[in-house]
Parts: structure tokens; sequence; C-alpha cells
């Protein structure tokens, strides 16, 4: 057994590479890098679970919260990256000559990489979209559920999940919904027959809205007679609701409808389509006669 704790012991001092300054890299210390690499890195990701955890127990923000989970998590590397090349003996010179060529290489390959890179960054610290906010890009519209190293991902209202390049959150025009408040303005049109009460309807179409959970009292919903259409009045209603988490607004609008077209019907109000009043212009009487056509079916 003595023997084999000296082989061991030769194998660990063994020097595979001599640092022109003298200095020796063995194979232990190699091995007792690659342990400190492994063991930092869960260490790393253990710490950032667990800041998670806590950090989710108190009422910070989702994205403030996201951003200090980060730091601490890219901190940690850069402490373990700098410990293991102290261990390793390898003087931070030692990268001076290689680091001209690889900049370059990187500037070139890693251009799209690190400008999304670093727009995700902005993104964190500016905050022009945040966690949770409602959005619209690109002709999608949806929440904002992460925003990542290289792309933010977006659910839209339809369930589908989006990821978009950070760059582009900052380079193409965002309508952020909810970034200063959870308001939004909606609208419901209505036409009513001529010849209906339209003092009643006005009242019945601000009674269905705001009968409506969702919709706020301050600012107040507004009823507007819009026009004097072809083939109806035309009133158009303006409301605000204060979005929850899935936006619902079609809902909302669908159910003000819905109210709408009870209170019209318990009222006798008729919602309007288009008609048209044909005179016939003749002398003699009119004859309708049916006409087989080639298949032998009458039209």
């Amino acid at each position: 057994s003595h023997s084999h704790m000296e082989i061991m012991k030769q194998f660990w001092d063994f020097t595979l590479f001599t640092f022109s300054d003298g200095a020796i890299l063995t194979v232990g210390q190699l091995v007792l890098v690659a342990v400190i690499i492994i063991g930092g890195y869960i260490f790393s990701k253990l710490v950032e679970r667990f800041t998670q955890q806590r950090l989710a127990k108190t009422d910070l923000r989702a994205d403030a919260a996201h951003i200090l989970q980060r730091i601490i998590f890219y901190a940690l590397i850069a402490v373990l990256t700098i410990t293991v090349l102290s261990l390793l003996r390898v003087p931070l010179t030692a990268f001076a000559f290689v680091s001209g060529a690889v900049a370059i290489g990187v500037g070139f390959g890693a251009q799209n990489i690190l400008n999304n890179f670093i727009s995700g960054w902005i993104l964190l610290f500016e905050k022009p979209v945040r966690i949770n906010d409602f959005i619209e890009i690109n002709e999608h519209m949806g929440v904002v559920e992460r925003i990542g190293n290289r792309s933010t991902r977006i659910r839209r209202i339809d369930g589908v999940h989006l990821l978009i390049p950070n760059s582009q959150m900052l380079e193409r025009v965002v309508v952020n919904w909810t970034l200063i408040d959870d308001q939004i303005r909606t609208t419901v049109r209505v036409g009513v027959a001529y010849g209906s009460p339209i003092k009643l309807v006005a009242d019945l179409i601000m009674q269905a809205v705001t009968e409506q959970a969702e919709v706020q009292t301050e600012p107040a919903p507004s009823v507007v007679l819009d026009d004097f259409g072809d083939n109806a009045i035309v009133f158009d209603t303006y409301l605000w609701c204060n979005v929850g988490r899935e936006r619902e607004l079609r809902r909302i609008r669908s159910a003000i409808r819905f109210r709408i077209a009870e209170l019209f019907d318990e009222n006798d109000i008729v919602i309007s389509f288009p008609q048209r009043d044909v005179h016939l212009d003749t002398l003699s009487p009119l004859q309708i006669q049916m006409l087989p056509d080639n298949s032998g079916v009458a039209r």
C-alpha cells in the first residue's frame, strides 16, 4: 500500500506544464481546479435558487428579484473564475496575447449574442418592459413572462409563447399597456333602429356598462351618440377597465353586449340591421314567373 501511495503521489505531483516564470502546473492542481469549478457552479446555482425562494417570500417585484438573483449568480461565477486562475498560478497577463485574436473573433461571431445580452441588462435596469407587463410588439400582444440573457419570453393572449431577441425589444416600437397603470380604455358600439327612445337607449347602455365589476368608475364610462347612420342611430360607449392577469378585454366587452341585448329586449328596443325599402315604379301590374334554368331547377 505504501508503494501505491508513492505512485499516487507521483501521479498527483506530475508536472504537466511549466510557465515561463518557473511556475508549474501539476495533475493535482488540475484535478483540484476541476472539483472547484464543478463545486462552485453547483454552489452558485444553489445560492441562486435559495435567493429566489427567499425573495419570493418578500414583496419585492418579480423583475427586481430577477435582477438581484442574476447579479448574485454572476458575481459568484466571477469569484470562482479568479480563484481558479490563482490556484493554477496563471497570471492574467498570460491571456494578453490570446485576447487580441479572440476579441476580434468574438466581436464578429458573437456580435448578435453580445447585443442581445447587453440589451437584456438594459431592459432590466431601464424597465421599459417589466415582468408581468402586458405589451404589444410586431402585431403580437401578450404578457412578459421572463427577460433572459438572450431573449424575452412573452405569453401571447392565445397562450402561445413567443421568444423575442432582447435587442428587438429596444429597437422596435413596443406598446406597453401597463407601464404606468393597469387601466385600458376600450369601446363598445351598438346601433338602434330609427324611432327608438334615444334617451332611454343611452341610459340602458350606461346601466349595462356600470353593472360590470371590471369597469372603472374613475375615469367614468361615457355613452356618446356617435352618428345618424344609414340604417341605425349609432351609440359608442367608452369605458376604462382595470385589467387583471389575463386581461380579457374581449370577455368584458362580450358581457356588456349580452347585457345590452337583454336590456333592449326588456324595453322593446330593436338593434338595427340594414333595411331597404324598394319602390317599383311601374304602370302595368308586374307578372312574376319561375323559369327553369338549364339544370332543370327553377330559380
